[in-house]
């Protein structure tokens, strides 16, 4: 095992460190794709922001399917690697790259069998925002395979403790997307103005030359790729596995994205306005919700090595730590999107009245922003241990509670703000029951009573 992949040994906060800054990177890098597509997306104005962002939640509604494997990965690779047992490892990669696989096609092929009736569900009311929808969303599914198996090779390095390659790899990526996304939204030089196509097919290049990549990189790592036969049959008892440690975060991830769809149709009746306010402001907000999913996954890593390798006192410290760190990344995140709202909506859009409405979506969300980080960095903690359904209740139930909050405060004076209010409140919420819940169980454990 390199010095890199070893997290089970050394510093606490230099192991943290290590694979956290390059996946907090690769989140950034994940964030940027968005932001850039909304960046160039925003100069052609709202109504072609909410077309995209309404496409969009059905790439966000994948990644129900992704997280299974990708945890699967993740989880089973660090649990391996912390019990030095690289042959296990491999076959949790190849049931991950198999089932990805699957899973992409089957995905693709229901979007666009039914993106007339998905897109229809919003009740958008502007032909030219549905058939806007309509085409993105096509676009898009013609390289869900990219964007699907992407994800499970970072989880893979990631969980091998080796964060920088996916890092790397990500970033050309967001690189290539920059460079065509005004190319083709615009219509730079010989390149036709494509509009809201552009940003798919600038995307589906971007996630593809990525793809090509890994496949390149993996050719050459053998103590993780070697010997693995993608065409065999899948063995159950690991298939097993995977789903039971990926599912209850899929299940989350997935009903995450219907509340969400919920909420955005109870945010259509104020126009679509407010729809791209939600996009834009998602995308800033995903400043503190990225760098905090990235430390999830390092969380995770760090955990799944030190709990395989059975050095419980590793696990126990390195959770405050992580906690300690978020915490502060979580209050200069507050004061960033308060005090920078204008500032900041400023950047996607241009419209008056819209910077106005993302000002005060802005300022609302920031007060969830330390508890959201606690709580990815807690659920990372449950994941690397193999628990994944703690997590998995918490965001369900508090999200859920989302639709019914958002209509009775959107039905008082509050107006609009009470889907925002909603919104934030129940992260809050989120952040203190999970923690809650992992310190009781820390508690319970006789291992860690000598460390307290």
């Amino acid at each position: 095992m390199t010095k890199t992949s070893n997290l089970t040994e050394g510093n606490i906060l230099k192991a943290l460190f290590r694979i956290a800054i390059p996946i907090m990177g690769t989140s950034f890098v994940q964030m940027a794709y968005n932001m850039t597509d909304m960046i160039w997306v925003g100069k052609i104005g709202s109504r072609a922001v909410a077309a995209v962002g309404t496409a969009g939640f059905f790439t966000w509604l994948a990644m129900a399917f992704i997280l299974i494997p990708k945890i699967g990965a993740e989880v089973g690779v660090a649990q391996s690697v912390g019990k030095k047992d690289m042959d296990e490892a491999k076959v949790y990669i190849k049931h991950s790259i198999q089932m990805i696989v699957c899973l992409a096609l089957l995905y693709a092929f229901t979007l666009i069998t039914f993106r007339k009736p998905l897109i229809g569900f919003f009740n958008l009311g502007e032909i030219d925002i549905i058939n806007n929808a309509i085409i993105y969303l096509v676009i898009i599914a013609c390289g869900l395979i990219f964007y699907f198996i992407n994800p499970v090779f970072t989880a893979i390095f990631n969980g091998y403790g080796e964060s920088k390659t996916p890092f790397v790899i990500n970033s050309i990526g967001l690189i290539v997307n920059m460079i065509l996304d005004p190319v083709l939204i615009l219509g730079i030089g010989p390149f036709p103005r494509l509009e809201v196509a552009g940003a798919a097919i600038a995307t589906v290049i971007a996630q593809a030359t990525v793809t090509i990549i890994f496949i390149t990189k993996v050719r050459k790592r053998t103590e993780l790729f070697s010997g693995l036969n993608l065409l065999t049959s899948p063995d159950m008892a690991h298939l097993s596995r995977i789903i039971k440690l990926g599912f209850p975060v899929a299940l989350q991830s997935g009903l995450f994205t219907v509340f969400a769809m919920i909420i955005a149709r109870i945010i259509a009746q104020w126009g679509p306005i407010p729809i791209a306010v939600q996009k834009v402001g998602s995308q800033i907000e995903a400043v503190s919700w990225m760098t905090a999913g990235g430390f999830q996954t390092a969380m995770s890593a760090f955990v799944g090595q030190n709990y395989g390798a059975k050095k419980w006192p590793r696990v126990f410290r390195g959770y405050f730590t992580g906690i300690t760190i978020m915490s502060i990344i979580g209050i200069l995140t507050t004061c960033l999107l308060f005090f920078a709202a204008k500032p900041l909506f400023s950047i996607f859009i241009e419209e008056e009245e819209t910077i106005r409405y993302g000002v005060v979506y802005l300022r609302i969300l920031a007060f969830s922003q330390l508890f959201m980080c606690i709580e990815a960095t807690t659920a990372g903690a449950f994941n690397g241990l193999g628990k994944t359904i703690p997590p998995s209740i918490v965001g369900i139930v508090f999200n859920g509670l989302r639709i019914p909050a958002a209509l009775i405060l959107s039905s008082t004076s509050l107006g609009l703000n009470g889907v925002w209010w909603a919104i934030s409140i129940s992260s809050i919420f989120k952040g203190i029951v999970l923690a809650t819940w992992y310190m009781i169980m820390l508690k319970r454990n006789p291992e860690t009573k000598e460390l307290k």
